[in-house]
């Protein structure tokens, strides 16, 4: 599915899902902007996708905070132009009981998982409604779907992302933009292997008996963010294999 022609900003592209997303937008033929806290990470990232001949540029900055997206954004403009796909990935999380939560754990994880792609969703759906095409993609998690204990914070985040999604696919439907959520299954990333309880029980005890791949979720934005998925929007796509059936 091509991308000729477009611009996409993927959040979080320094490792894992994103990383795997910039790979495949710009195998589709976007020009993809990586952004990530971590500079060196995006860059990386820039590196495999120039030896795989795409095209690509890093922007190391915060993606929860205006001011690095205001950075962030600019250098995008500068150097591949107006974006018209935005992958909101960048996320954090974390374990901790509820009786052992603090205000400033909260905040740091709705600021991070929430706010963040709310800000970057007002930073770049004015490019999109210039260009009467739009497509956004918002990474939840699938631990929405049936919560999890000691993660209270990370799901109630979460959760908002997937509310802020299908609002917004109302509010742009007429518009040409898209919106739309994946919430990934067990995928096999950094994040989790660092605050799974049992990695291979649970890959055990999946109905496919094996982790996802972080392509898995890549494959997924591939079709989302394309002409073919243009009468697609507000959906909640769910990568999971047979995890979860709701």
């Amino acid at each position: 599915m091509s991308l000729k022609d477009r611009v996409a900003v993927i959040t979080g592209g320094g490792s894992g899902i994103g990383r795997a997303t910039c790979m495949q937008l710009a195998k589709d033929g976007a020009a993809v902007a990586v952004w990530d806290l971590n500079g060196a990470a995006a860059e990386e990232t820039v590196s495999m996708i120039a030896h795989a001949n795409g095209h690509a540029t890093a922007c190391p900055g915060d993606a929860s905070a205006a001011d690095g997206i205001a950075n962030a954004l600019a250098r995008t403009h500068r150097e591949l132009g107006p974006v018209t796909i935005l992958v909101n990935n960048a996320a954090i999380t974390g374990i901790v009981p509820f009786h052992d939560m603090t205000e400033e754990l909260w905040d740091r994880m709705i600021r991070v998982n929430l706010k963040g792609p709310f800000l970057c969703c007002k930073a770049m759906i004015p490019d999109m409604l210039a260009a009467g095409w739009g497509r956004i993609v918002n990474i939840s998690s699938s631990s929405t779907q049936l919560g999890v204990a000691g993660m209270t914070h990370y799901v109630a985040s979460k959760s908002g992302v997937a509310g802020l999604t299908k609002s917004l696919a109302m509010e742009y439907a007429d518009k040409g933009i898209t919106v739309n959520t994946i919430p990934p299954g067990y995928i096999d990333t950094p994040m989790l292997r660092a605050t799974a309880r049992n990695f291979e029980g649970s890959v055990a005890a999946s109905p496919m008996k094996r982790a996802g791949k972080p392509e898995d979720i890549a494959a997924a934005c591939s079709y989302l963010v394309s002409e073919a998925a243009g009468y697609v929007t507000g959906q909640t796509l769910s990568v999971n294999g047979g995890r979860y059936l709701v």
